[in-house]
Formats: structure tokens, sequence, C-alpha cells
């Protein structure tokens, strides 16, 4: 039998061979034999953990496999994920960019159909309140004496956006101030019935009394101007008197350039001659200002206030 020889020599006993043992020295750079016996040599990192320690036995089968994932990591797998995670933030980003869009686009219709109507017809309020109040001053105060060889201030000589008369469409319920001009900011936006300057003014003995309005927003006056019919009337309202109105006729849609509709004899209305005559334009189709509709009336009644309202606003 044939006894396993520790690794190094006796001492005393250069050539290594049999005799007293004795004491022994390690041989490092003596290659080993093939006649002798080799014991395992053990790498570290391969022992295994001793039987019953389960515990161990997981954290080293998961520290491998975090090893293998942080292999495969610097092989190169998964190299498209940070891609992902970009096309994933690009997504997020565009989609609260039209959340926000949309959220500001609902705030301006929200403005434009609803608040515009709010603001123009409190600033028609305003102004048809103060129109009966001068009104009714005027009437419990004498006229004042001119000075001699003063000239007589103009009649219907009005200042741009200023409030000068009434208009009433019993069949509508409508009552809304008019001022001079057709200026959006000044008059329109207002909640306003705007004067064309340059047409008739109602005490005129003949001529064209034009005048225009919203159909949406801003307080659409005119939002129902299209249900006019022949027959229906239409009421004017200044300092000194009413003037009643009778819808003789309209035009569905025109373009906006024409403005022979505002002639003194309105062309494309019933009437062939001169005469005291009213036009009332506006937007059409509803929310659009492709064209315009027209409605045209012909004076039926001149009436003092002092006479009263006249029939088509008491009944």
């Amino acid at each position: 039998m044939t006894a396993v020889r520790p690794e190094g020599r006796a001492q005393g006993d250069p050539a290594g061979g049999a005799g007293d043992w004795g004491v022994y020295e390690p041989v490092e750079d003596q290659p080993w034999s093939d006649d002798r016996t080799m014991q395992l040599r053990v790498v570290p990192s391969q022992v295994l953990p001793p039987p019953g320690r389960r515990a161990d036995r997981r954290r080293t089968g998961l520290s491998s496999g975090s090893g293998r994932r942080r292999a495969a990591g610097r092989a190169g797998v998964g190299v498209a994920r940070p891609k992902e995670r970009r096309r994933v933030v690009a997504a997020r980003v565009v989609g609260e960019l039209f959340i926000t869009l949309g959220l500001v686009m609902l705030l301006f219709v929200s403005y434009q159909l609803w608040w515009t109507n709010v603001q123009a017809d409190a600033a028609a309020d305003g102004t048809r309140s103060q129109l009966e109040q001068q009104w009714s001053q005027a009437l419990q105060t004498p006229p004042a004496t001119p000075a001699p060889g003063a000239s007589p201030p103009p009649v219907g000589a009005f200042e741009p956006g200023q409030g000068f008369a009434i208009l009433y469409i019993p069949k509508l319920g409508l009552k809304y101030p008019i001022a001079e001009g057709t200026v959006k900011e000044k008059v329109l936006d207002k909640g306003l019935v705007g004067h064309y300057t340059g047409t008739a003014m109602p005490a005129d003995k003949a001529g064209n009394f034009a005048i225009a309005a919203h159909r949406t927003t801003h307080g659409q006056p005119f939002r129902k101007i299209g249900q006019l019919v022949p027959g229906d009337q239409i009421v004017v309202e200044t300092a000194t008197s009413y003037f009643t109105y009778q819808v003789a006729g309209g035009i569905p849609e025109t373009p906006p350039s024409n403005v022979t509709v505002i002639q003194p004899v309105p062309k494309g209305s019933p009437f062939k001659e001169a005469g005291r005559y009213i036009t009332l334009t506006t937007c059409t189709p509803e929310f659009s200002a492709r064209g315009r509709l027209i409605v045209f009336g012909k004076m039926v009644e001149e009436r003092p206030r002092s006479q009263g309202q006249p029939a088509a606003l008491n009944g």
C-alpha cells in the first residue's frame, strides 16, 4: 500500500527518498511527479455551503443570477430599453400637450359663447338705462333758449359709439340700444346695434335707416331676425318720437361686399321708389361670417313721445 506523502521532504534527505521523515519543509517550486497521489485543489468560490444552510444557498443562487444579468447587460442585452423609455416619455409629453390645448380651446369657446354675452348685455343695459334717464330728464326740463345769432345744433349728429335710440322687435322680445357707427370694438362688441354712418336717420323725410348687430356672441342682438316675416313690426324710439316700421321682405344670404342693400332705396328689397325705410343686417349662417342676412322694413307710423307708446309696444 502506497502512503500519501506530504508535500515536502524531510531534513537530511535532499533527494526526497525513504528515511526518517522528521520535520518537513514545504516545497513550492518542485513539480509534482506522476507517481504521487494529488489532492484536490478547490477554488474558494466553488466551495459549497455546509449542508442544511438553505438561506445561504438561496443567497448564493441569487448572487450568481444577478451576476449573470449584469454580465448580460454588459454584453449588450436590453440596449433597446432606453429608446423605449424615450418613446414613453415623448408620448406622455404629447398627450399632456393635447390635453392642455383642448382645455385652452374649451376656455376660449366658453369665453366666446358665454362670457362675451355677459359683458355685452351688461354694457347694453347700461347704455339703455342712460338713454332712458336722459330722455326722462329732458321731458321734465324745458328746452334752453338758444343765444341770439347762435345756430342750432345739427340734428342726428352723434359721435361714434354714442347711443341715441332704442330698437324694439316685439315678436322676438328684443330691446337694444342703437349707437352711431358699426365699429366692432366701440359698438358691436358691446352688444349695441350700430347705425351705418352716412345712411338716413329715422326722422329724415326720406332715406334708408340701416343698422347692424351681431348674430352670435357679444350679446347676439340679431340672432333671431331670420324669423321675421312680412307684416312683423319694428319700433325705433328716440328722444322725441317713436317710429314704427313694418317688415316687407329680406334676403336670406348675400355677400358681405353687397353695400347696395343700404342705399336710400335698397336693392333686393320690394321698394322701387324713395321712402322711409329700415334695413337690418347681420352675419349668416350662425357662427360664420360667410354672408349677410338682410331684413327690409317700411315706416308706417311716426308718433311723438308725448302721445305715449305706439300700439306695437302696447299689445
